[in-house]
Protein backbone atom coordinates (compact mmCIF):
# COMPACT_ATOMS: atom_id res chain seq x y z
CA UNK A 1 0.00 0.00 0.00
CA UNK A 2 1.15 3.22 -0.86
CA UNK A 3 0.34 6.60 1.45
CA UNK A 4 1.57 10.00 1.95
CA UNK A 5 0.88 10.44 5.42
CA UNK A 6 0.74 14.62 5.31
CA UNK A 7 2.64 17.76 3.52
CA UNK A 8 5.53 17.60 5.73
CA UNK A 9 6.37 13.99 5.56
CA UNK A 10 7.45 12.00 2.67
CA UNK A 11 6.01 8.96 1.20
CA UNK A 12 5.93 5.93 2.89
CA UNK A 13 5.27 2.47 1.08
CA UNK A 14 4.45 -0.31 3.44
CA UNK A 15 3.20 -3.71 3.50
CA UNK A 16 5.77 -6.64 1.68
CA UNK A 17 3.79 -6.85 -1.44
CA UNK A 18 4.05 -2.97 -2.03
CA UNK A 19 7.85 -2.95 -1.13
CA UNK A 20 8.94 -5.36 -3.17
CA UNK A 21 7.04 -4.02 -6.14
CA UNK A 22 8.81 -0.33 -5.55
CA UNK A 23 11.72 -2.52 -5.29
CA UNK A 24 11.36 -4.03 -8.66
CA UNK A 25 10.04 -0.73 -9.76
CA UNK A 26 13.24 1.21 -8.94
CA UNK A 27 11.42 3.52 -7.30
CA UNK A 28 13.66 5.93 -5.05
CA UNK A 29 13.80 4.54 -1.84
CA UNK A 30 15.55 6.71 0.83
CA UNK A 31 15.40 4.08 3.79
CA UNK A 32 13.56 0.20 4.55
CA UNK A 33 12.57 -0.51 7.80
CA UNK A 34 12.01 -3.84 9.06
CA UNK A 35 10.39 -5.80 11.81
CA UNK A 36 12.90 -6.92 14.00
CA UNK A 37 12.12 -10.76 14.31
CA UNK A 38 9.92 -10.01 11.46
CA UNK A 39 8.31 -13.73 10.13
CA UNK A 40 10.56 -15.79 8.24
CA UNK A 41 8.29 -16.54 5.30
CA UNK A 42 7.48 -12.98 4.94
CA UNK A 43 10.86 -11.64 5.09
CA UNK A 44 12.46 -14.78 2.58
CA UNK A 45 10.69 -13.26 0.08
CA UNK A 46 12.03 -9.60 0.71
CA UNK A 47 15.15 -11.14 1.13
CA UNK A 48 15.62 -12.55 -2.00
CA UNK A 49 14.57 -9.06 -3.43
CA UNK A 50 16.84 -6.81 -1.81
CA UNK A 51 19.71 -9.37 -2.19
CA UNK A 52 23.25 -7.39 -4.68
CA UNK A 53 20.83 -4.47 -4.04
CA UNK A 54 22.55 -1.24 -2.41
CA UNK A 55 19.25 -0.20 -0.39
CA UNK A 56 19.76 1.59 3.16
CA UNK A 57 18.10 -1.08 5.61
CA UNK A 58 17.61 -0.89 8.81
CA UNK A 59 15.91 -3.65 11.52
CA UNK A 60 13.92 -2.02 14.37
CA UNK A 61 11.11 -2.89 17.07
CA UNK A 62 7.50 -2.74 15.89
CA UNK A 63 6.59 0.41 17.97
CA UNK A 64 8.50 2.62 15.04
CA UNK A 65 7.06 0.86 12.08
CA UNK A 66 3.92 1.30 14.25
CA UNK A 67 4.57 5.44 14.15
CA UNK A 68 5.13 5.65 10.72
CA UNK A 69 1.39 4.08 9.81
CA UNK A 70 -1.35 2.34 12.09
CA UNK A 71 -1.82 0.21 8.78
CA UNK A 72 -0.95 -3.23 8.11
CA UNK A 73 2.41 -2.87 7.24
CA UNK A 74 3.52 -6.60 7.76
CA UNK A 75 7.07 -5.63 9.29
CA UNK A 76 8.05 -3.68 6.43
CA UNK A 77 7.60 0.04 5.58
CA UNK A 78 9.75 1.83 2.76
CA UNK A 79 10.22 5.20 2.70
CA UNK A 80 10.46 7.06 -0.79
CA UNK A 81 12.19 10.03 -1.76
CA UNK A 82 9.93 12.73 -3.22
CA UNK A 83 12.43 13.23 -5.98
CA UNK A 84 14.16 11.24 -8.21
CA UNK A 85 18.11 10.53 -7.87
CA UNK A 86 20.58 11.44 -11.15
CA UNK A 87 23.26 9.59 -12.41
CA UNK A 88 26.58 11.89 -11.71
CA UNK A 89 28.66 11.09 -14.87
CA UNK A 90 25.80 12.54 -17.49
CA UNK A 91 25.81 15.86 -15.68
CA UNK A 92 29.08 16.59 -15.86
CA UNK A 93 29.91 15.21 -19.20
CA UNK A 94 26.90 17.59 -20.67
CA UNK A 95 28.78 20.66 -18.80
CA UNK A 96 31.80 20.20 -20.57
CA UNK A 97 29.72 19.68 -23.42
CA UNK A 98 27.89 23.28 -23.39
CA UNK A 99 30.99 25.00 -22.25
CA UNK A 100 30.28 25.20 -18.94
CA UNK A 101 32.94 24.45 -15.64
CA UNK A 102 31.26 21.61 -13.30
CA UNK A 103 30.74 22.63 -9.61
CA UNK A 104 29.87 20.46 -7.40
CA UNK A 105 28.83 19.46 -3.80
CA UNK A 106 29.80 16.66 -1.82
CA UNK A 107 27.98 15.97 1.69
CA UNK A 108 30.05 13.44 2.94
CA UNK A 109 27.83 11.84 6.05
CA UNK A 110 25.62 15.01 6.81
CA UNK A 111 22.59 14.22 9.24
CA UNK A 112 20.71 17.05 10.28
CA UNK A 113 17.89 17.88 7.63
CA UNK A 114 17.77 21.32 8.20
CA UNK A 115 21.40 21.69 7.46
CA UNK A 116 21.19 19.86 4.34
CA UNK A 117 18.11 21.94 2.90
CA UNK A 118 20.15 25.31 4.02
CA UNK A 119 22.93 23.83 1.78
CA UNK A 120 21.15 22.71 -0.60
CA UNK A 121 19.51 26.56 -0.66
CA UNK A 122 22.87 28.06 -0.70
CA UNK A 123 24.04 25.61 -3.41
CA UNK A 124 21.43 26.65 -5.52
CA UNK A 125 21.72 30.11 -5.39
CA UNK A 126 25.69 29.60 -6.43
CA UNK A 127 25.09 27.75 -9.46
CA UNK A 128 25.79 24.35 -7.74
CA UNK A 129 25.36 21.39 -10.52
CA UNK A 130 24.82 18.69 -8.53
CA UNK A 131 24.88 17.33 -4.81
CA UNK A 132 26.05 14.04 -3.81
CA UNK A 133 25.19 12.34 -0.88
CA UNK A 134 26.31 8.59 0.49
CA UNK A 135 23.67 5.99 0.36
CA UNK A 136 24.24 5.25 4.45
CA UNK A 137 24.46 7.30 7.29
CA UNK A 138 23.77 10.04 5.59
CA UNK A 139 20.75 12.69 5.18
CA UNK A 140 18.14 12.00 2.19
CA UNK A 141 15.82 13.99 -0.04
CA UNK A 142 12.52 14.25 2.16
CA UNK A 143 9.26 16.52 2.27
CA UNK A 144 10.59 18.11 4.89
CA UNK A 145 14.25 18.89 3.72
CA UNK A 146 13.13 20.51 0.45
CA UNK A 147 10.78 22.68 2.34
CA UNK A 148 13.72 23.80 4.77
CA UNK A 149 15.69 24.57 0.95
CA UNK A 150 13.12 26.47 -0.24
CA UNK A 151 12.49 24.23 -3.05
CA UNK A 152 16.30 24.51 -3.95
CA UNK A 153 15.86 19.88 -3.78
CA UNK A 154 13.18 20.30 -6.58
CA UNK A 155 15.84 22.03 -8.91
CA UNK A 156 18.93 20.97 -8.31
CA UNK A 157 20.23 17.58 -9.02
CA UNK A 158 20.78 14.97 -6.06
CA UNK A 159 23.14 12.16 -6.68
CA UNK A 160 23.01 9.03 -4.59
CA UNK A 161 26.12 6.92 -4.05
CA UNK A 162 26.83 4.02 -2.55
CA UNK A 163 30.58 5.12 -1.82
CA UNK A 164 31.96 8.34 -1.82
CA UNK A 165 35.46 7.42 -2.48
CA UNK A 166 34.85 5.76 -5.61
CA UNK A 167 32.93 9.51 -6.09
CA UNK A 168 35.88 11.05 -5.88
CA UNK A 169 38.03 9.47 -7.97
CA UNK A 170 35.24 9.10 -10.69
CA UNK A 171 35.59 13.02 -10.62
CA UNK A 172 39.14 13.20 -10.68
CA UNK A 173 39.04 11.51 -14.19
CA UNK A 174 36.24 13.24 -15.32
CA UNK A 175 39.12 16.43 -15.00
CA UNK A 176 37.50 17.72 -11.76
CA UNK A 177 39.62 18.98 -8.63
CA UNK A 178 38.36 17.61 -5.15
CA UNK A 179 38.51 20.73 -2.49
CA UNK A 180 37.97 19.58 1.48
CA UNK A 181 36.56 21.84 3.58
CA UNK A 182 38.49 21.28 6.82
CA UNK A 183 40.67 22.54 9.94
CA UNK A 184 43.38 20.44 9.53
CA UNK A 185 45.11 22.08 6.92
CA UNK A 186 47.19 25.56 6.57
CA UNK A 187 45.70 26.24 3.52
CA UNK A 188 42.80 29.31 2.86
CA UNK A 189 39.81 28.73 1.28
CA UNK A 190 40.62 31.55 -0.06
CA UNK A 191 44.15 30.50 -1.69
CA UNK A 192 41.91 28.07 -3.96
CA UNK A 193 41.26 28.10 -7.58
CA UNK A 194 37.29 27.79 -7.54
CA UNK A 195 37.63 28.90 -11.60
CA UNK A 196 38.54 25.17 -12.37
CA UNK A 197 36.27 22.49 -12.73
CA UNK A 198 35.26 21.42 -8.60
CA UNK A 199 33.52 18.99 -6.43
CA UNK A 200 33.50 21.05 -3.13
CA UNK A 201 33.53 18.18 0.41
CA UNK A 202 31.42 19.59 3.25
CA UNK A 203 31.67 16.84 6.17
CA UNK A 204 29.86 15.55 8.76
CA UNK A 205 28.13 17.66 11.84
CA UNK A 206 30.44 15.95 13.91
CA UNK A 207 33.60 15.12 12.91
CA UNK A 208 33.69 16.88 9.42
CA UNK A 209 35.21 14.77 6.29
CA UNK A 210 36.55 11.64 6.83
CA UNK A 211 40.34 10.90 7.04
CA UNK A 212 39.47 9.02 4.00
CA UNK A 213 38.52 11.09 1.68
CA UNK A 214 40.77 13.74 3.09
CA UNK A 215 43.78 11.42 2.02
CA UNK A 216 42.04 11.19 -1.64
CA UNK A 217 41.29 14.94 -1.86
CA UNK A 218 43.65 17.45 -4.15
CA UNK A 219 43.07 20.55 -1.20
CA UNK A 220 42.78 21.04 2.03
CA UNK A 221 40.83 24.19 2.16
CA UNK A 222 39.93 26.36 5.75
CA UNK A 223 37.76 29.04 6.29
CA UNK A 224 40.14 31.40 8.39
CA UNK A 225 38.58 32.72 11.98
CA UNK A 226 40.15 35.05 14.42
CA UNK A 227 37.89 34.38 17.20
CA UNK A 228 37.37 31.90 20.17
CA UNK A 229 34.83 29.43 18.76
CA UNK A 230 36.95 27.02 16.01
CA UNK A 231 34.49 25.85 14.17
CA UNK A 232 31.57 26.59 11.97
CA UNK A 233 27.86 25.25 11.65
CA UNK A 234 28.42 22.67 8.27
CA UNK A 235 26.05 25.29 6.17
CA UNK A 236 27.71 28.70 7.18
CA UNK A 237 30.75 26.95 6.50
CA UNK A 238 29.61 25.65 2.95
CA UNK A 239 28.11 29.07 1.95
CA UNK A 240 31.59 30.92 2.42
CA UNK A 241 32.95 27.79 0.17
CA UNK A 242 30.32 28.50 -2.16
CA UNK A 243 30.03 31.90 -2.43
CA UNK A 244 33.97 32.36 -2.54
CA UNK A 245 33.75 30.33 -5.48
CA UNK A 246 30.90 32.29 -7.17
CA UNK A 247 33.16 35.68 -6.25
CA UNK A 248 36.18 34.15 -8.51
CA UNK A 249 33.81 32.69 -11.05
CA UNK A 250 32.38 35.99 -11.24
CA UNK A 251 35.61 38.06 -11.56
CA UNK A 252 37.23 35.24 -14.30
Amino acid sequence: MYKKRNEEAEDIIYGVRAVIEAVKAKRPINKIYIQRGMNKELFKELKEELANKKYNLQFVPIHKLNRLTRKNHQGVVAQVSPVEYHALTPIITKLFEVGEIPLILILDRLTDVRNFGAMARTAECNGVHAIVIPHKDSVTVTSDAIKTSAGALNTIPVCQKADLSQVVHQLKELGLQIVASTEKTKSHCFDVDFTLPTAIIMGSEEDGVSTKLLTECDVKAKIPMSGKIASLNVSVAAGIMLYESSRQRLMD
